[in-house]
């Protein structure tokens, strides 16, 4: 299975899911009289269509080089992360405010069986995280790991819920605020966790070296080519899935151009080779006296 297939199939799975507990939280919260779990609600369907935006991102980045994008189109993936970050955002407010609304209004406690509800979905959210964080991880997408973080923060949320409506329920009349405490600690989590999924793909965008590990291991290949003397510079910037890279090589200065020539195709063959997420390697040749 390519990359793209894994990452399009990770995608459906995380839409049927949201569409699933956007739906039973909804009915749950309206019916089991929570507003945390309506707050979750609200969230979900929020991520609904935070994740087509990662399905469509995820198709555009995967079309190949042309005229007009010699790099291809995998910058589109940090793109559509800001558009999921905006989702995000939204969200948190809109919990946040109808939370701070719910607060200040009596209203009749949450309903005993919404705790069962709330234990399944809790395990549910994070056994989709790790699901989709490692499809992340195997096709490298910045965007896909945006949406596995939708999990997590859905799953701690869920958790919220689960504590207010508990502290609810256990001290009784008077506490019956206690879930809407609970919706708006979710917002300022909601509100944390988009930081940090925007964070790395802020630095994607802007070119921000990062990868550290990745240029380690280009040296550590490029130093067993035949004619390969040494590495100078080493630049990495990251295109979708793939990292373009530009390296100088240093080779013996009392070589023909064309030996010259011949270890720079070694090299970049190499390292396309070992380290599959390389894209575009160009390679510079420096003469070591």
């Amino acid at each position: 299975m390519t990359n793209e297939e894994t990452a399009v199939k990770a995608t459906y799975f995380s839409i049927a899911g949201n569409v699933s507990l956007a739906l039973l939280k909804g009915l749950a919260g309206y019916f089991g009289n929570s507003y945390a779990l309506v707050a979750d609600a609200i969230e979900s369907t929020a991520d609904i269509f935070s994740s087509f935006l990662v399905l469509l991102g995820i198709k555009y980045a995967y079309r190949p080089a042309d005229k007009n994008h010699p790099y291809g189109h995998g910058r589109i993936e940090p793109l559509v992360t800001f558009l999921v970050v905006g989702f995000l955002i939204t969200s948190a407010t809109i919990i946040a405010y109808e939370s701070i609304q719910n607060i200040s209004t009596p209203h009749a406690l949450p309903r005993a069986w919404t705790l069962l509800v709330l234990g399944g979905i809790i395990i549910w959210k994070e056994i989709s995280f790790r699901t989709v964080m490692k499809k992340a991880e195997e096709t490298n997408s910045s965007s896909l790991k945006a949406d596995a973080w939708h999990h997590r923060s859905d799953a701690i949320t869920s958790v919220a819920a689960f504590i207010g409506i508990s502290i609810a329920l256990f001290l009784g009349k008077g506490y019956e605020a206690a879930d809407d405490w609970a919706a708006l600690f979710a917002a300022g989590f909601i509100l944390y966790n988009s930081y940090q999924i925007f964070r790395p793909a802020l630095g994607e965008i802007l070119d921000e070296h990062m990868y550290d590990d990745l240029v380690a291991e280009i040296r550590a290949v490029a130093q067993q080519v035949e004619g390969v003397l040494g590495t100078e510079k080493c630049l990495v910037r990251k295109t979708g899935m793939q990292y373009q890279v530009d390296l100088h090589a240093s080779v013996s200065g009392e070589i023909t151009v064309r030996a010259g020539h011949e270890i720079a195709h070694r090299l970049k063959d190499s390292l396309q080779q070992k380290i599959p997420q390389l894209g575009n390697v160009l390679i510079h040749i420096e003469p070591q006296e």
